[in-house]
């Protein structure tokens, strides 16, 4: 039988109806959307004039630690926080992001101010304004007071050592990447100058720079990775030895390394101390921060402008702050030289082992695949599985072991 066009018409139309009546069910049942890059206003007197975006991954704990990131010179937050790999781990470790950008009308461009007395000083400007941020963290987030850090590259990693310097009572650790040394520059004129060819001075020489940013202040001094690529000519390689010798001298250990190691992406490792500093070259990168774009654990970020396909310096950090829960860092001691371990029973498995690639494997503290030696437990690649390549190797829980001591 046929039907007429007009009761055609009206059973589509009630099919329709119902096809967005469910629709419309459907939009209701859907979970909330995930945790986003937001934008935070009214976070204090922001004498600096930042802008302070926050990132809190679903399920944030209370206490929980919580990462500032600071930007190159020409990027903003939004491109830092999506291409660094820091949403990956925040997610996974369940910690807080607290990003800082730099609005073009305090720098033409987006540089932040490393090389402003006004900017640089405790108490003042851009170095304040990320405090405040910290402190909003604290008071509307939950974090942990005593477990913030901060990393930033570039003009932004120059800003890292600043807020390191100026503020050991609020970052217990940081990152430095492609940076410069704290107070280098002190004008726009020696900025350059500091970033190429650089300035050579004397550990104590850096390090009374560092203490002289918080006269009096006996507390616990901050343990600093520093990042940079062997071909850098924005800012030379000769600053990350002068900032591991300003970072050494403010930890009171000695500027020789206690173990060296090989990583992935041409890179290789210098620790000072116990794990006071670490200094990461990365051989033939040029200016930027080392990414590895990828899905295994120690892989992330994304490859562009100054994010450089080498290693995933994020999960080293991220490690190096202990932001994995497997294990505390040990609590920074400003000694002069660096604290005995108490001798260990014989049952004690050692807490710090620097040995060979195949002396770890044989000793159960790594295993070899393809070729090459990862640790148990971190998985985390060590190099070529020989007895020429030595690592470094922390025990963290039983069976759980990381590179670097």
């Amino acid at each position: 039988m046929r039907r007429s066009s007009s009761t055609l018409t009206r059973l589509l139309g009630a099919v329709a109806g119902l096809a967005l009546a469910v629709a419309g069910a459907v939009a209701v049942a859907a979970p909330a959307q995930a945790a986003t890059l937001t934008q935070v206003t009214g976070f204090g007197s922001n004498p600096g004039n930042l802008a302070m975006y926050a990132y809190r991954p679903d399920g944030l704990p209370a206490n929980a630690p919580a990462v500032v990131l600071l930007h190159g010179c020409t990027q903003n937050a939004s491109g830092y926080f999506a291409n660094s790999g820091w949403q990956k781990y925040a997610d996974q470790w369940k910690f807080a992001l607290i990003v800082a950008q730099q609005p073009s009308g305090n720098n033409a461009n987006s540089c932040f101010n490393f090389f402003e007395a006004g900017d640089t000083t405790r108490g003042q400007g851009e170095a304040l304004s990320i405090k405040q941020m910290v402190d909003h963290a604290k008071t509307n987030y939950g974090v942990n007071g005593s477990r913030v850090y901060v990393s930033g590259l570039s003009a932004g990693g120059a800003m890292s050592a600043v807020m390191l310097a100026t503020y050991p009572d609020v970052f217990a650790a940081g990152s430095i990447i492609a940076g410069i040394p704290y107070r280098c520059a002190t004008s726009m004129v020696n900025a350059f100058s500091c970033m190429s060819p650089g300035a050579d001075k004397t550990p104590a020489a850096w390090g009374d720079l560092v203490r002289g940013a918080y006269s009096g202040y006996t507390g616990p001094r901050p343990r600093v990775a520093i990042w940079h690529g062997t071909s850098d000519y924005t800012v030379a390689p000769l600053n990350a030895t002068e900032s591991r010798d300003q970072w050494t001298n403010v930890r009171g250990v000695s500027q020789t390394p206690t173990s060296t190691s090989s990583l992935p992406g041409n890179t290789s490792l210098e620790v000072y101390g116990n794990d006071d500093v670490r200094l990461y070259r990365i051989s033939g990168m040029g200016h930027g921060t080392p990414v590895d774009p990828g899905s295994a654990a120690e892989q992330c970020g994304t490859a562009g402008a100054y994010f450089l396909d080498t290693i995933c310096s994020t999960y080293r950090d991220a490690l190096f702050f202990g932001l994995n829960g497997g294990g505390t860092n040990p609590t920074p001691t400003p000694t002069a030289t660096p604290t005995p371990t108490p001798t260990a029973t014989p049952t004690t498995p050692p807490t710090c082992v620097t040995a060979s690639n195949y002396a770890h494997v044989a000793a159960g503290r790594a295993y070899q695949s393809g070729g090459y030696a990862y640790a148990n437990g971190s998985n985390q690649r060590m190099g070529l599985y020989n007895t020429f390549y030595t690592s470094a190797l922390k025990q963290t829980a039983p069976n759980h072991w990381v590179v670097g001591c």
